[in-house]
């Protein structure tokens, strides 16, 4: 068997022997190593991996903020969390963000909010007083979920305002997800203390109305089969180029 493996390694690399031989004729080493160099580097940034429901932890009861998207800077989220914890001491209604960076293909941003507050709260009375707002920030698709106990402050009506149009009118305007969440957190938090609604955003209506919400279906996935094309081959190539480029390098037995 050895001996098998031992040949059949030969005659892979002799070939490529003679042929790294003809490519050093025509392109400087320097070359070579700077076309390998930036295909390690596009591997690198391959893009993050989809997220799950099970993918996001378990939350303490002092946790008010995931952001696995890393939009909210920490003076924010400091702000945001402390804001949800008098909320929560003086009315017993809970909230709670979630920032993610993609979602698996098939699933929605509505789908995985669903999924996750009913892993969170398995139960009706679990779930009565409780809010989530999640957003995916790759495509800016928001979604929001309450409890029973929570709608006779935010009926549904007012609930999608918050997540439509309080969250999202300020990533239409530049990405501006900390403007977007504290303009989130002071309205739920107003509406679910008894105070007035102080409404949605105004809207610039020089701002696209298509904003940023992503790409369609077909040309995402379009873009993701280029990347994992892209990632087979470089996969592929990078370490045998490390391996030629070391023979390359190395003294010619002929000198």
């Amino acid at each position: 068997m050895c001996c098998i493996f031992g040949a059949s390694l030969y005659i892979m690399v002799c070939p490529m022997e003679g042929l790294l031989k003809q490519i050093k004729k025509i392109f400087p080493l320097s070359v070579i190593s700077l076309i390998f160099a930036t295909l390690a580097v596009l591997l690198m940034c391959a893009p993050a991996s989809a997220t799950g429901v099970y993918d996001i932890p378990n939350f303490n009861s002092d946790t008010w903020v995931i952001d696995q998207g890393e939009v909210i800077n920490r003076a924010n989220e400091g702000q945001i969390s402390n804001t949800f914890a008098d909320l929560a001491q003086n009315t017993g209604k809970q909230v709670r963000i979630v920032t993610i960076r993609r979602l698996d293909y098939g699933e929605t941003t509505q789908s995985f909010t669903e999924a996750l507050f009913d892993k969170w709260f398995p139960t009706t009375e679990d779930k009565a007083n409780q809010v989530l707002l999640v957003i995916d920030v790759l495509t800016n698709q928001s979604a929001i979920a309450t409890g029973e106990e929570v709608k006779s402050l935010l009926p549904e009506e007012t609930a999608e305002s918050v997540a439509s149009e309080t969250l999202l009118v300020p990533l239409r305007d530049g990405n501006k997800y900390n403007q977007a969440f504290l303009d989130s957190t002071d309205r739920l938090s107003k509406i679910l203390s008894g105070e007035a609604d102080p409404g949605p955003p105004e809207v610039n209506n020089n701002i696209s109305v298509e904003g940023n919400f992503g790409k369609v279906e077909g040309e995402e996935r379009s873009n993701a089969i280029a990347w994992i094309v892209g990632l087979l081959v470089a996969a592929t190539i990078i370490p045998m180029a490390t391996y030629y480029i070391y023979l390359a390098v190395q003294p010619s037995s002929n000198s």
